[in-house]
């Protein structure tokens, strides 16, 4: 690891990221062509070993990944680049479709091109709902968290970080009666911990935590607790704390938070915005910054300002993706002591296990605003969940759904295809 250069290693974090196509699974699949097999810079051990405990944090797993292996490389400085890197390409392209969002989203070419994006992200979230229920429901515990998780979600409305710490606690606590294993030490995981920079990487560590809460302070003394970039920088700050399982995981409580509770955008446009990010490079939780884009756009109350909507779309990314090299250069030096801790990786796998139940929400409500023009909100003591009124259908967007739905699991289109395809037959339809 130490033969690489950094210089060499900055042209390959570019090029990756600017490819970093397909969502994580793509990106990870990316990352292990170019940095396993092509460049010999890690072997497998080493790499699955880094993806595991990227798994096991909040954020976006492909780039913590990008930043740990980073890290390996190079230390500090090594991590930032790749992290840094893996963001950026896709963060610009955000920025520029979110311009060209709110000045052409009315005209019918556009409207279109995003009606059959919404179509193209049904079909995509579903597919994720599969691959992720296959890895992670591999016992009944897992699979009563996960059932669990999404009755508790789209049935009750309780608040998703409760329904994530819920799990950690049952697993934890299952796995602490059952006999204990016996734990091993590893001679390289004793060379790897005694030559690693526990000075410098704690430093980091302690920098990002530093940033992050002079962010936060900052705004709430300088704009107060009411403006728009406070509630932004607080709102996306506790998001990246419990966002666990990637940004499937997430996005159902982001969406409904930022339509139901902050009104930065509407049900249509949350879709829209998850068309963007499945359309760009980068990490998919890059979705968040075409959200803070919005918010900032109308709540900073100067509706023309593109550089206010700007701010918002920095400001996003800032307090999202921060705490991910925190996370990194906080634990990475005690990764492998962590994983001999049997009850704490069943806790987590528990978090990965309610993250299918939260996947499932998160598409059926995709779903429900999506194929229906109307919804109802069944409330009382207990219940609180929305419901399709079913007069309300929309058949085209019925019909655009399940050719997105045959062409991802039917034809086993790739997904860059298949986007292009339904963004073309909405265009079609909307000019028709």
């Amino acid at each position: 690891m130490n033969s690489v250069s950094l210089r060499e290693a900055i042209a390959i974090w570019w090029r990756i990221g600017i490819l970093s196509f397909g969502g994580p699974a793509g990106q990870i699949a990316l990352m292990h062509r170019v940095i396993v097999e092509e460049k010999r810079w890690l072997d497998e051990a080493r790499f699955l070993h880094a993806l595991n405990y990227c798994m096991l944090l909040p954020g976006p797993e492909a780039q913590q990944l990008a930043t740990y292996i980073g890290w390996l490389l190079h230390g500090v400085r090594g991590g930032l680049v790749a992290g840094i890197l893996f963001i950026l390409p896709g963060a610009f392209a955000i920025l520029a479709l979110s311009w060209l969002y709110v000045l052409f989203a009315d005209l019918s070419v556009v409207a279109g091109i995003f009606f059959g994006m919404k179509a193209a992200v049904l079909a995509i979230v579903c597919q994720a709902l599969i691959r992720i229920a296959g890895r992670a429901l591999k016992s009944v515990l897992n699979i009563g968290l996960a059932v669990a998780g999404f009755l508790a979600l789209f049935v009750f409305a309780i608040p998703f970080p409760l329904v994530v710490l819920s799990a950690a606690i049952i697993a934890f606590v299952a796995a602490r009666r059952r006999p204990p294993s016996a734990e091993k030490k590893a001679e390289e995981l004793q060379q790897f911990l005694t030559s690693t920079d526990y000075a410098g990487t704690r430093t980091a560590a302690l920098v990002c935590l530093a940033l992050w809460i002079v962010t936060i302070a900052a705004l709430h003394l300088l704009l107060g607790s009411a403006s728009p970039f406070t509630l932004i920088g607080d709102f996306f700050s506790r998001m990246a704390v419990v966002s666990f399982g990637g940004a499937y995981a997430v996005l159902s409580y982001v969406a409904q938070q930022a339509v139901e509770q902050y009104h930065w955008l509407a049900p249509g446009e949350m879709l829209d915005g998850l068309g963007l990010a499945e359309t760009t490079p980068g990490p998919l939780i890059l979705v968040t910054q075409f959200v803070g884009f919005m918010g900032a756009w109308r709540g900073a109350g100067v509706e023309s300002s593109l550089l206010l909507a700007s701010a918002g779309a920095a400001l996003t990314t800032w307090v999202t993706f921060l705490p991910c090299f925190l996370w990194i250069f906080a634990g990475a030096p005690y990764v492998e002591r962590l994983r001999q801790h049997k009850a704490l990786a069943e806790a987590l796998a528990g978090i990965t296990a309610v993250v299918v139940g939260v996947i499932a929400n998160l598409a059926l409500w995709f779903a429900l605003n999506f194929l229906f023009a109307e919804t109802t909100l069944l409330q009382n003591n207990v219940v609180n969940m929305q419901w399709p009124v079913l007069s309300s259908i929309n058949w085209p967007n019925v019909l655009l759904s399940a050719v997105a739905f045959g062409l991802l699991f039917v034809m086993r289109v790739n997904m860059l295809a298949m986007l292009g395809t339904c963004a073309l037959l909405g265009m079609m339809w909307t000019l028709l």
